[in-house]
């Protein structure tokens, strides 16, 4: 049995980790909540993006725009969104064996140092990475967007992918690939972005024509999917995060536990030893 005096040490340890893990795991929950608000803050833009979608995918003709232009696939373009730090749990290395399973030549770019460092690792073509602040600004993912966009226009790679932890709840977050370009069904996207909302039937004029606003407005809607999903992803590596260290909170305090009963037991049995030795010496005297 150990010395009350290194049972001593260890309760001390754990319980500074207790402390350091309770407040990382605060500091989790703040964040996670801000990262859900700016989410569902970037909603209403992206149902007005889908409104003037629908409308004027009436009026043009798609095939004219290379985003819609199906070509033979070489090279996938992919865009791995993880985190920069760890102490997340499993979120970046689920994502990482959805990388694996890809068998097709790829590129890579990486938003997050663990996706840079693990593409790295692994010798996989990795064209740039970019970090990206916890509040995600949107010049920076406007950055990545117009990067992968050009390698996508010049042929560098034939598709624009993405791969990120898709926020379902606090506990859940599921890694998820999704095809962005070349933009397979057009309708089905919009309607996917409407989320249900009945189609805006007006009739409206646009300036200079429909065509001009619409190859405008395609590379918004691809900036504008990027961000979605990374603001996504943030909320899943801060929920990640604030559950790891709830976990590890609730360990240590079981740990502590177990070491406090194995103290009494250790602190006793000095105790009784120390009685007997008395009582020996007297008998003996």
């Amino acid at each position: 049995m150990s010395s009350t005096r290194d049972i001593r040490r260890r309760i001390k340890s754990v319980k500074n980790t207790r402390q350091i893990t309770k407040a990382m795991e605060l500091v989790a929950a703040s964040k996670m909540k801000k990262a859900q608000q700016a989410a569902l803050a970037a909603r209403p833009y992206a149902e007005l993006m889908a409104d003037m979608l629908a409308t004027l995918s009436t009026r043009v003709d798609e095939s004219f725009h290379p985003f819609l232009v199906q070509r033979p696939v070489r090279h996938r373009g992919i865009i791995l969104v993880t985190t920069d730090k760890g102490l997340c749990g499993p979120l970046n290395s689920n994502l990482f064996k959805l990388v694996i399973e890809i068998t097709e030549p790829a590129k890579f770019v990486a938003i997050g140092r663990k996706g840079a460092q693990f593409l790295a690792r692994t010798r996989r073509d990795l064209l740039a990475d970019f970090q990206v602040a916890d509040r995600v600004p949107f010049a920076q993912i406007k950055q990545v967007a117009e990067f992968m966009v050009k390698q996508y226009l010049d042929g560098g790679v034939d598709t624009v992918e993405l791969i990120w932890p898709r926020f379902k709840n606090t506990l859940i977050q599921e890694p998820s690939i999704l095809p962005l370009l070349p933009l397979q069904n057009l309708h089905e996207s919009v309607a996917r972005l409407k989320s249900g909302r009945k189609p805006d039937d007006r009739r409206m004029l646009f300036e200079p024509n429909p065509a001009a606003v619409f190859e405008s407005l395609l590379p918004l809607y691809i900036n504008r999917e990027i961000y979605q999903h990374v603001l996504d992803a943030k909320a899943s590596e801060q929920s990640a995060r604030m559950v790891a260290m709830k976990t590890a909170k609730d360990n240590a305090t079981k740990l502590i536990d177990e070491l406090t009963l194995e103290y009494n037991k250790a602190r006793q049995a000095a105790i009784t030893q120390e009685i007997l030795e008395i009582a020996a010496a007297q008998y003996t005297g």
